[in-house]
C-alpha cells in the first residue's frame, strides 16, 4: 500500500510453486521490461508476475539452476573479493551464492536501464540472500540496502547444542564455534552482509543482544513481526469457533482414549506445543517435566480436571499407529450404533403418538437394540494403553520426546490426570486421524505453550493471542519481551511470561508449573473472560499498527528513510526528531465482544449453569481497563526512539 507499482519480491523460481501460486504477467514498468530481456538474453531465466496472495505483490523469480554453469566461476570472484570459500557440498549455500549474484546482477541492470539515476531500496532478509546485499556494496549500485536477520545462525546452533548461551553470549569464540560445526562460510556470508548493509535491522530485543554480540553489529533498528488480523462482526464469533473446533478435538479425544474414557471431557483442558521439532530450543524438554509436576499435583489434590496435551511437532515416521486409526474406526462404529438405534427408537415413539398414546419405554428398543449395543459395548474392550504417539516413529529408541515420556513415566493410565500425544505430523484437514487444520485445532485448545529457550520472535503464541488462545511464552522469545514492554500485566490478559533468562531450570520449571496449575483451577467463565481479553491484544500484532499506514513512528518506515539517507546522502535527509505523543494507546473495542449493560448478560453463549452466581462480568469496565494497561505499540525502540520518519528531499 506505501510502495504501490514500486514494489518488487525478488526469490528463486520454484516450478511447482509458481504453477499454482503466480500469475506469470509482462511487467508495466518500461526499465524493468528492458532488464528482464537483457538478462534473459544474457543467459539467464527470469520470470515476473503477481503472487496470488493478500495484496498481489509483483515477484521477479530468478531461476538458480538455470545459471549453475556460473557457480565455479562466481565462486571464485567471491573469494578473490571476499575472500569467502564456500565447499561443494554444502547445496543450499552453493544456491545462495547462485542467487546473491543474480539478484546483485539484476539490480545492476535496472539502475543501468533506468533512464535517470534511480533510488532503489533493496531489502534482504537473511544469510541466504545477504551475499546480494554484500555484491551491491562492492560493486558500488545506486542501492540502499538493509538486512533483517530474523535468527542468527550461530545462535541456532549453539543453543540447539545444550550450551549456557544467554550467559556467556560475551565469551564465545564466534569464529571458533562456527568453524566446530561446519558452518563457518554461512556465518562469513551472514557477517558480511551484515557489515555492509547501510541499516541492520532484527525482530526483537532479544535477537538484537545476541546479533550484537555474535555478528559484531548493533541493530540500528528493531522490526518486530506481525499478522494481518481480521476481526468478526458477528458477536462471539470467535467464540463459538472455539467451541466448535473444540467439540472436534474432543471427538478424536474420545476415539484415542476408548476403553480408558474415565474423564469427564466438559472437564478437560487441551494445551499444545507445535513448531519446528528443537526439543529444547522449543521448550518441549521442560514443558514435559513441569507436565509430570502437573501431574502429580492433580493427583494428591483431588482434582476432577483432566488435563491433555498435544506435541505437533514434525518428526520421521513411516505411517499412523495402527491402534490409534483402530480407535477413530471404533468411535465411529459406537457413533452409527446410537444413530440405528435411535432410528428404530424414533418410529415407534413416533407410531405411538400417532395413535394417542403415551410410549411404554420399556418396549422401545427391543432384543435386537440390546444386542447391538451389547456388542458396541465390547468391541470397546481394550488390553492396552491409549498409544502416547500416534504414529510409528522411525527412530522410536532416540527419540527426545518419546524418552523424556519414559523417563517421567506418562503413559497414559487411569490413574494420570495429564495424558500425552504426540503427533509428530503437520495438521491437516485431509488427515484420516485428526483431521483439522492448524488454525481450527488452536482455535479449539485451550491454552498454548511455548517455553522456548531460543525463539527470535515466535509466531505461535502471537497466532494464538489474534484467535484469542491465552498462550505461555518466554522472556528469552522476541514475542514475550515485546508483550512484557507493551503490557502493565501480561497474566492478566493470557499472556503468561515465563522466566527462562534470569532463573535456572528448575526455578523456570517449577514457575511454568505453577502457571500451568493456576489456569487447571480457572471455571469456564473465567476462561471464557479470559479469551476476551487475549483476543483485545490482537490489535498489538495488526500489520497496519507495525506498518506504515496509522504508524507515525513506523518501524519500517523508519528504516527506510535511514537507508535512503546514508546511501543517498545528498538528496536524503534523515532527521531525529522527538515524538509528538507520549500517552497510551486506546484500544479499539473487539467486534467479537458485544455491549453489556446488565450484568446479567453472560459474556458467552457457551456458559456452565453452575458457574452463573460468580462475581459479574461488565465488559465495558474491562476494556476500560485494558486502554490503561496496554501501552503505546508503537514506541521505537531504545537505541532510535528520538528517532521519526521525516524525511525532507533536497533541492
Amino acid at each position: 500500500e506505501e510502495w504501490g507499482e514500486n514494489y518488487f519480491l525478488v526469490g528463486p523460481y520454484m516450478e511447482s510453486s509458481v504453477r499454482t501460486q503466480v500469475e506469470l504477467i509482462e511487467p508495466c514498468n518500461a526499465a524493468l521490461r528492458r532488464t528482464i530481456d537483457k538478462m534473459n538474453s544474457s543467459g539467464c531465466k527470469v520470470y515476473f508476475g503477481r503472487w496470488l496472495i493478500e495484496g498481489s505483490p509483483y515477484v521477479i523469480l530468478l531461476d538458480v539452476g538455470f545459471t549453475a554453469w556460473s557457480l565455479d566461476r562466481w565462486k571464485s570472484e567471491l573469494w578473490e573479493n571476499c575472500s569467502i570459500g564456500v565447499p561443494w557440498f554444502d547445496r543450499e549455500a552453493n544456491d545462495a551464492i547462485l542467487f546473491g549474484f543474480l539478484t546483485a546482477w539484476l539490480l545492476g541492470e535496472y539502475a543501468a536501464q533506468c533512464d535517470e539515476p534511480p533510488h532503489i531500496v533493496a531489502h534482504f532478509h537473511e544469510w541466504l540472500a545477504g551475499l546480494g546485499l554484500v555484491l551491491c556494496r562492492q560493486r558500488q549500485l545506486p542501492v540502499a540496502t538493509i538486512f533483517t536477520t530474523h535468527a542468527t545462525l550461530l545462535g541456532r546452533y549453539l543453543c540447539a547444542g545444550n550450551v549456557d548461551f544467554y550467559n556467556n553470549l560475551a565469551e564465545f569464540n564466534v569464529d571458533k564455534e562456527a568453524g566446530d560445526r561446519q558452518i563457518y562460510h554461512r556465518y562469513c556470508l551472514e557477517r558480511a552482509a551484515v557489515r555492509c548493509t547501510h541499516v541492520f535491522t532484527t525482530v526483537s530485543q532479544i535477537t538484537a543482544i545476541e546479533a550484537e554480540h555474535l555478528l559484531k553489529r548493533k541493530p540500528d533498528i528493531v522490526t518486530p513481526n506481525g499478522l494481518n488480523v481480521k476481526k468478526f462482526s458477528a458477536m462471539h464469533e470467535f467464540q463459538n469457533l472455539h467451541a466448535q473446533s473444540k467439540a472436534r478435538i474432543q471427538e478424536f479425544v474420545r476415539g484415542h482414549f476408548y476403553g480408558h474414557l474415565d474423564f469427564n471431557l466438559d472437564k478437560t483442558v487441551f494445551l499444545f506445543i507445535a513448531g519446528r521439532y528443537e526439543f529444547s530450543n522449543k521448550g518441549a524438554d521442560i514443558f514435559l517435566e513441569a507436565l509430570a509436576r502437573l501431574n502429580y499435583l492433580l493427583r494428591v489434590n483431588h482434582s476432577d480436571v483432566t488435563i491433555i496435551a498435544f506435541f505437533i511437532m514434525p518428526a520421521r515416521t513411516n505411517n499412523f499407529n495402527v491402534e490409534t486409526l483402530k480407535g477413530q474406526a471404533v468411535r465411529k462404529q459406537l457413533w452409527d450404533t446410537a444413530q440405528t438405534v435411535k432410528e428404530h427408537f424414533g418410529k415407534k415413539l413416533y407410531e405411538s403418538l400417532l395413535v394417542g398414546q403415551l410410549p411404554d419405554v420399556s418396549k422401545m428398543l427391543d432384543k435386537e437394540d440390546f444386542t447391538m449395543m451389547k456388542r458396541a459395548i465390547f468391541a470397546t474392550q481394550r488390553q492396552c494403553l491409549p498409544p502416547v504417539c500416534s504414529h510409528n516413529m522411525l527412530e522410536d529408541s532416540s527419540d527426545p520426546i518419546l524418552n523424556c515420556i519414559r523417563r517421567i513415566g506418562l503413559f497414559n493410565t487411569a490413574q494420570d490426570r495429564v495424558k500425552v500425544i504426540f503427533h509428530p505430523e503437520f495438521l491437516s484437514s485431509t488427515s484420516p486421524l485428526l483431521p483439522m487444520d492448524y488454525e481450527e485445532f488452536v482455535r479449539g485448545c485451550h491454552l498454548g505453550v511455548f517455553p522456548s529457550y531460543y525463539e527470535p520472535w515466535g509466531y505461535t503464541p502471537a497466532e494464538c493471542t489474534v484467535m484469542g488462545i491465552p498462550s505461555i511464552s518466554t522472556n528469552l522469545s522476541g514475542f514475550g519481551c515485546f508483550m512484557e514492554e507493551h503490557i502493565a500485566d501480561p497474566s492478566a490478559y493470557g499472556i503468561y511470561i515465563l522466566d527462562r533468562r534470569y532463573c535456572g531450570v528448575d526455578e523456570s520449571c517449577n514457575q511454568l508449573t505453577s502457571f500451568l496449575f493456576q489456569f487447571c483451577q480457572q471455571s469456564r467463565r473465567q476462561r471464557i473472560i479470559q479469551r476476551n481479553r487475549t483476543e483485545r491484544l490482537s490489535d498489538l500484532l495488526d500489520w497496519r499498527y507495525l506498518g506504515p499506514m496509522l504508524c507515525p513512528l513506523s518501524y519500517y518506515v523508519s528504516a527506510r528513510h535511514m537507508a535512503l539517507a546514508k546511501a543517498f546522502p545528498d538528496t536524503f535527509i534523515y532527521e531525529p526528531q522527538e515524538p509528538t505523543s507520549a500517552t497510551g494507546f486506546r484500544y479499539p473495542r473487539p467486534a467479537s465482544v458485544p455491549p453489556s449493560p446488565a450484568h446479567s448478560l453472560h459474556s458467552s453463549p457457551h456458559h456452565s449453569e453452575a458457574e452463573d452466581e460468580e462475581e459479574p462480568y461488565d465488559e465495558d469496565l474491562e476494556a476500560e481497563k485494558d486502554r490503561v494497561n496496554i501501552r503505546q505499540p508503537f514506541n521505537m525502540p531504545n537505541r532510535n526512539k528520538n528517532q521519526t520518519v521525516s524525511l525532507p528531499e533536497k533541492n
